[in-house]
């Protein structure tokens, strides 16, 4: 067969696979590699096999072809043919060998630049390195080592920041602090045309900095254009954008102005009824309000469309906690755990369930295994020092919202509750402090719900006199 006759076919391929025809291009993909034998033509028919969900068929090739270890191309696929077939283990072993340390920089690893032999990739491509660091981070935590998994989401988005993948892992299982999260950001390096990326990332980390601050944060990207040095008007921004304005939604959240994230949350719904993070911080607003028919509608809706997810048994949960039902919702909140260990607002609702109840032993058990598996989060450890408050354990309470403080040491709740635990052992003076530092860390004073810190400081300048 002629070269522009094996090339046509190569073709075939490549638009079966953009048509979705998987078959078809493993029935053609295989004709090219028997006619050619070229490493690239076996990489061709893997990737068909992989796409049409021949896991182990694929797997067998690649580990047949005397290049796999050789091409990082193929090692790669290898490897996710292995993640598939959730062969941890081996998935890890077909990586190689290769160490991060505490800051996600890679150590001990061979150059593997010198191994990727694909010349002919786009202008634009990740790094394959990144790539590998971020499926090692899955193998980690599948393997429920998120310590090493940590390591390697942080070395994947420092190989190449354009891996969200890796940052969208960190963020979501809380496995940062807010200050890890802050230092991480300043350390990756953003091409000069990725000025834009920067600001989106810095939008999505915790949101509890000054008013001011965050507020510039998201002018600053709603405001950015694509390309800056770029004349044409019809370029848009990304002052619309749904992530950007989900991002906002939660900032509007954590300031307690729940109203205001209901409504924004609402719009992008309208526009986008399936974006689920946006659909998390709903719920949560809507939780906040006491919306309970709004509760009720997305959980039917969400258990409808998404029935294997957490998050949809999360919304029957919500709606239950709702309407006080704190034995129905713990269920459904547990439900949504056992289906996805890694849904932090599962646990912490189960654990929150349980306290409603005033069972206090059940509430701990689930806010110490959220506190274990997301220890970027600051909400389990302060909800025990609230419990260990309610049984009037005063300083093991101290303790415990101190420890949360170091975790996040932004969110005026965690001072807020210092002044309480001081209150209560009298310590008028540091109360007072404490909740003066509440009033300077609120986004703004007008929130209601910071009206009961006035009045507490309230109480405690009296006894003070």
């Amino acid at each position: 067969m002629r070269e522009e006759e094996v090339e046509k076919l190569r073709g075939v391929v490549r638009d079966c696979v953009s048509k979705h025809l998987y078959s078809s291009a493993i029935f053609f993909s295989d004709k090219v590699a028997a006619i050619t034998s070229e490493p690239t033509d076996i990489y061709m028919q893997a990737q068909a096999l992989y796409l049409g969900r021949h896991y182990r068929r694929a797997f067998h090739l690649l580990n047949a072809s005397q290049i796999v270890l050789r091409d990082l191309r193929f090692r790669y696929l290898a490897a996710k043919c292995l993640e598939e077939l959730k062969e941890w283990d081996q998935c890890l072993l077909m990586l190689g060998d290769a160490k991060v340390d505490e800051f996600g920089n890679i150590t001990d690893m061979k150059d593997y630049t010198s191994m990727y032999l694909d010349k002919d990739g786009e202008d634009r491509e990740i790094n394959i390195l990144s790539a590998i660091c971020f499926l090692r981070g899955k193998a980690y935590e599948a393997l429920e080592n998120r310590a090493q998994a940590r390591l390697w989401y942080k070395a994947a988005i420092k190989a190449d920041p354009l891996c969200y993948e890796a940052l969208e892992c960190l963020m979501e299982n809380h496995m940062l602090t807010s200050e890890e999260e802050r230092v991480l950001l300043s350390t990756l390096q953003f091409g000069p045309e990725d000025g834009w990326l920067s600001s989106f990332y810095s939008c999505l980390v915790k949101k509890y900095d000054k008013e001011n601050i965050v507020e510039a944060k998201f002018r600053d990207l709603e405001q950015e254009g694509f390309h800056q040095k770029h004349t044409d008007k019809s370029l848009s921004t990304l002052k619309n954008n749904t992530d950007l304005l989900a991002c906002k939604a939660e900032y509007y959240h954590q300031c307690g102005e729940y109203q205001k994230c209901f409504e924004l949350t609402s719009t992008l719904l309208e526009k986008d009824p399936f974006h689920l993070k946006c659909t998390l911080v709903h719920l949560a607003a809507a939780l906040g309000l006491g919306h309970s028919n709004e509760l009720y509608l997305m959980a039917c809706n969400l258990v409808k469309d998404y029935p294997q997810k957490a998050l949809s048994w999360f919304a029957v949960g919500c709606y239950y906690y709702c309407i006080k039902k704190y034995d129905q919702s713990g269920r459904y909140f547990s439900k949504a755990t056992s289906i996805d260990g890694t849904f932090a607002p599962a646990w912490v609702g189960h654990g929150n369930a349980y306290a409603a109840q005033e069972e206090g032993d059940q509430a701990m058990s689930a806010y110490r295994t959220a506190a274990r598996l997301f220890p970027g989060c600051h909400l389990p450890t302060l909800y025990i020092g609230m419990e260990y408050m309610r049984t009037h354990s005063f300083k093991l309470a101290e303790q415990f919202i101190m420890q949360a403080k170091s975790i996040c040491p932004s969110d005026p709740l965690v001072y807020n509750e210092l002044g309480v635990v001081a209150y209560h052992m009298k310590e008028f003076k540091k109360s007072a402090y404490w909740f003066e530092k509440t009033l300077a860390h609120i986004p703004s004073s007008s929130s209601e719900m910071w009206e009961s810190t006035i009045v507490n400081l309230a109480h405690v300048l009296r006894k003070l006199k």
